[in-house]
């Protein structure tokens, strides 16, 4: 079912993140987690693209076993900037033909091992140039998202730059968009109130990670440039070599987080689950009597 639907129903939505595994064992770990988040009922999950195109063929493998095996409401995330026109239009094409009707349209970092990198002859640079070949060759058929930065992406030289660019991606056809993790709500209610006044009314997800190995989720945040509130990082560096402290006080956290958003009226969350359901089950828990609750299909 396509999410942009199920968003203009006012349906609140609760969606989980993954990313392809590079082996047999991590595949089976990851569908151990599948099928325990699933009985929490996502709105959908979607499966993540690797730089340069790297994952092609693993994301596509996990898409399609989600979709025929799980069955639950997947989306694919597409990554542009590596490609051809003529790639995408295929891995496209390919996704239609297995079922899939949402994609995150995505420009992509650039390979970290190929620093000499640059974009083939007529590839889609920026993700508005991919969700408008989407709109061009595919219509409506895809129910289209993208990324959004309350923070502000790290390219970008201001807020202003960032929503000008965002308000392109929505005037190009896409439905809904989530957000770059985040740690202070601050960010994602300033980002939603200047939306708003650029006239940018899709509905904006908030993404949440819940913190439970500090080093590693340090390392994500300085190279998108989400900001850790000090007063955590002084709860967390005491206890970084701990993983269950740090996991305790990483779902604490964003167990109050949701709460918050939950109270401010966000439209869903999307967890950022790396593949393990153990903080998002604890999660998902502690909030779900604060979930907005209605029928999918009224």
């Amino acid at each position: 079912m396509k999410i942009g639907d199920i968003l203009r129903k006012g349906v609140f939505s609760v969606s989980f993140e993954f990313f392809p595994p590079k082996n047999e064992e991590g595949e089976k770990q990851l569908f151990e987690t599948i099928k325990e988040l699933r009985e929490l009922k996502p709105t959908f999950v979607s499966v993540t693209y690797g730089a340069g195109g790297s994952t092609r063929d693993r994301t596509r493998n996990v898409v399609r076993r989600i979709h025929e095996e799980i069955g639950l409401n997947v989306m694919a995330h597409l990554t542009c900037i590596a490609h051809t026109r003529e790639e995408l239009l295929d891995i496209l094409k390919d996704y239609k033909d297995i079922g899939i009707d949402n994609i995150l349209a995505l420009r992509g970092d650039v390979p970290h091992d190929r620093p000499d990198f640059r974009p083939p002859e007529g590839a889609c640079r920026y993700a508005v140039e991919l969700v408008r070949l989407i709109r061009d060759r595919f219509k409506d058929y895809f129910s289209v998202g993208v990324a959004s930065y309350p923070e502000g992406h790290p390219e970008s030289p201001n807020m202003e730059w960032e929503i000008r660019y965002f308000k392109e991606k929505v005037e190009a056809g896409a439905e809904f968009s989530i957000t770059q993790m985040f740690f202070e709500n601050t960010y994602y209610y300033e980002f939603i109130e200047l939306c708003h006044k650029a006239d940018i009314n899709i509905p904006v997800i908030p993404g949440i990670m819940p913190i439970t190995n500090f080093k590693q989720i340090r390392k994500f945040a300085s190279m998108c440039g989400a900001t850790i509130p000090q007063f955590l990082i002084e709860k967390m560096e005491p206890v970084e070599n701990d993983p269950e402290e740090v996991a305790k006080i990483g779902v604490e956290f964003a167990i109050r987080q949701c709460e918050d958003l939950l109270r401010n009226g966000a439209p869903g969350l999307h967890f950022y689950t790396l593949n393990r359901s153990k903080a998002t089950l604890q999660i998902y828990s502690a909030i779900r009597e604060l979930i907005p609750v209605k029928d999918l299909y009224a």
